[in-house]
């Protein structure tokens, strides 16, 4: 009998691709196996998954406010309506298994699973545990985990140590840098620095580079800048104004990320877990600029976990605008220093981990077709 699987969960690329990762590996290890994505209705997911090749259903779920106000009652409201189309989903889909990746859509999925007794599983991507995570880790069957000690949490016998999933196409990628350069129309006598803001795109990341855009040509360097959509028009305009010698390379979303991970020397990015994942793979020398506003500020642990072991720098998004450029110019002007973060951020890397979550699902599904 051919496994159901419902992958639920999304809002940026750093919930998507991860859950796309372990999509594609379920089907490569069950290849009959029939899976559903349920995510939030004009998120990320509702266009990059189908892309991808899979079904997706959208829910009117949103975010929590975090302070008591008037937001609370739409809230509760889309909250409430997304319980009630996740039960209708899960009874006419019937899966064997529903896997939690994490964002606005993986709550009510997991709950209502939970409450119909369904095989539960909770991709759990960062250092610290969210409040949803900690609050369904009792209830549901195993928790994936991507740090250790992370029994602080959650009960010690539904752990499994998995890692992050990372996408395929960088897992694979065997693109040399200069067929990465050619990409970008960069050229190899010039250093590179890659900027992330992530898939959004991120506001005191990109005022600090367009504050220092002057500083930026003063330097022998290249820029790929992924900016996201909101801020590409002006950053756009920026760079006509200012650029001089043709240095960097402006986009609102990077589409082919093994390039541009080719491409770099060093590294610019938040600290979101999946982000982290693929610079260990990666193994270039990173600057991590945690976001503020993420829940239970989890950006600054996952980058500490890094700096602490020497695998990255970390500054704050309240120095960001005055050091980061400055910082990083000085970073490449180290060799020793970026070849022993390269090396200590490589000694993270997992390359299995959408593997290892299968398997996970697979233990439990099959357990539960012996017992039937």
């Amino acid at each position: 009998m051919s496994l159901r699987i419902i992958i639920s969960g999304g809002g940026t690329g750093g919930h998507v691709f991860p859950a796309l990762a372990i999509a594609h590996a379920i089907r490569k290890m069950r290849p009959g196996t029939d899976i559903l994505f349920i995510g939030a209705l004009g998120k990320l997911e509702m266009e990059k998954v189908p892309a991808a090749g899979y079904p997706i259903v959208g829910l009117p779920v949103i975010g929590m406010p975090r302070k008591l106000s008037f937001r609370f009652v739409p809230f509760l409201m889309k909250w409430m309506l997304s319980l009630m189309k996740a039960r209708k989903i899960l009874k006419k889909f019937k899966p064997h298994a529903v896997i939690g990746v994490g964002g606005y859509a993986s709550a009510p999925v997991l709950q209502m699973a939970v409450r119909m007794n369904i095989v539960t599983v909770i991709q759990e991507q960062n250092s610290y545990a969210g409040l949803v995570n900690r609050s369904l880790a009792t209830k549901v069957n195993r928790i994936c985990v991507a740090y250790q000690g992370m029994e602080k949490y959650f009960p010690p016998e539904k752990i499994v140590f998995t890692g992050n999933p990372v996408r395929t196409s960088i897992l694979q990628c065997s693109t040399h840098r200069k067929e990465a350069l050619e990409h970008f129309d960069l050229t190899e006598e010039r250093p590179v620095i890659l900027v992330l803001g992530g898939s959004l795109g991120a506001g005191t990341i990109n005022r600090s580079v367009a504050k220092n855009i002057k500083l930026l040509q003063s330097h022998n360097v290249q820029v790929i800048w992924q900016c996201g959509e909101a801020y590409s028009k002006e950053a756009g305009s920026l760079i006509a104004e200012n650029t001089e010698g043709n240095k960097i390379r402006l986009v609102p979303f990077i589409e082919r990320m093994e390039l541009a991970y080719a491409a770099a020397d060093i590294i610019i990015s938040r600290a979101g877990a999946g982000t982290i994942s693929e610079l260990c793979v990666v193994g270039k020398p990173s600057i991590l600029i945690p976001s503020p506003n993420v829940a239970e500020d989890h950006q600054t642990k996952n980058a500490m976990m890094l700096a602490s072991v020497g695998a990255a720098m970390v500054i704050s998004d309240a120095e960001a605008v005055e050091k980061l450029i400055p910082s990083a110019l000085a970073l490449l002007n180290d060799p020793d220093r970026c070849r022993a973060m390269a090396e200590k951020i490589k000694e993270l890397a997992v390359t299995d981990a959408d593997e290892r979550i299968a398997k996970v699902v697979f233990s439990l599904t099959d357990t539960l077709q012996h017992e039937s």
